[in-house]
């Protein structure tokens, strides 16, 4: 928790002040007391009060100005809230690796059903943009709440050689600053010295790729550039390390040619990465406050997709409790107030009936 005015705690001085008061105030009634012959003409005078309900409203008084001396500097506490304009950009990995058949029927197949069951979740509540890298990358589809195009988008992917982790990044930054005018496109420089403070923004990236960055930018350095606008990058490396062969439709590849592969994870003659860089696509998400996922098969990418709203739209905001202080403390000096008047109410007995009446 933190005080939006925090001057305003010399307001707390009241109490020590009241309790200065009522101490000189005891003080000068004890000079002042008349002697009376008779110990128990005085106890017949002082009110049948125990020393606890003395205390009782003098302690609920002083704690309910202490409550409203701290509702007068304006508490603030950062608490995690669901952000429904928040923009998420899917970074997918088309790179000739996602042929790969050790996810049934291949990783492309997998990966695209598992981004239409994504995309279908939020059924237009959410602007969702779509990126598609190999060696190189591009924004498929602006953010957007047409599932439609979303899901067109996502059938029409094709594979392709190289793969572009750190391009994809920039990508996905460029997106985001394209609606959000507090994102800084990649062609302006952010300083970043290693003291960027301050809130993430709401939107976020997440990548999905099945191996490591062969062509363009380093990751680490787009991660950097990520960091730097306060946006947090979300990765998730697919399928296993175990060699297995490649096999894509002809509507999977660009060209229009069918390829089948051998195990040795062979694309036209050229040798391609199968294991994935778990190391970098790690650094990457701790360096922008994201985090980093592993999927194997088809089902557990499900899971991870299925999970990534209740993390990625969750955002920490500042909320004031300046009115639920001051309501806390106004309750605790009327009970104070209420318990002193009830304890201290004037008791007339009863009269007494006379013996022997009717």
């Amino acid at each position: 928790m933190s005080l939006h005015w925090p001057w305003a705690l010399v307001a707390l001085l009241a109490f020590p002040l009241l309790l200065a008061v009522r101490w000189w105030t005891r003080r000068r009634k004890r000079r002042a007391a008349v002697r009376l012959p008779s110990v128990a003409l005085i106890r017949a005078a002082l009110p049948g009060r125990t020393s606890w309900k003395r205390r009782v409203p003098l302690w609920l008084f002083a704690a309910g100005l202490l409550v409203t001396g701290v509702a007068a500097a304006r508490p603030e506490a950062s608490v995690v809230v669901p952000d429904s304009a928040a923009t998420i950009i899917l970074a997918m990995d088309v790179s000739g690796s996602m042929c790969s058949t050790d996810v049934a029927p291949n990783r492309l197949t997998a990966a695209q059903k598992a981004a239409r069951e994504f995309i279908k979740d939020h059924d237009g509540n959410q602007k969702i943009g779509l990126v598609a890298f190999s060696g190189i990358a591009g924004l498929i589809v602006p953010p957007t709440t047409d599932s439609k195009q979303l899901l067109d988008a996502i059938d029409g992917l094709r594979t392709s050689r190289g793969t572009a982790i750190g391009l994809a990044i920039l990508a996905s930054i460029d997106a985001i600053a394209e609606i959000n005018p507090d994102v800084p496109p990649t062609g302006v420089e952010v300083p970043d010295d290693g003291t960027v403070t301050g809130e993430y923004e709401p939107d976020t990236i997440v990548v999905l790729t099945d191996g490591r960055n062969t062509d363009g930018v380093d990751p680490l350095t787009a991660a950097a550039a990520a960091e730097a606008r306060r946006l947090r990058v979300y990765t998730i490396g697919f399928g296993t390390a175990n060699p297995s062969p490649m096999v894509c439709s002809s509507d999977q590849i660009s060209g229009g040619t069918q390829f089948r592969g051998g195990p040795g994870g062979q694309f036209g003659g050229r040798g391609r990465f199968q294991d994935m860089d778990e190391s970098t696509l790690t650094k990457v998400a701790d360096t922008t406050g994201g985090k980093y996922f592993k999927a194997e098969d088809a089902e557990s990418l499900g899971d991870v997709l299925r999970d990534l709203p209740s993390q990625v739209t969750l955002q920490r905001k500042k909320t004031e409790l300046t009115s639920w202080f001051a309501l806390a403390g106004a309750a605790l000096v009327l009970l104070a107030v209420g318990l002193a008047q009830w304890w201290n109410r004037t008791r007339i007995p009863a009269p007494a009936r006379p013996a022997g009446g009717s």
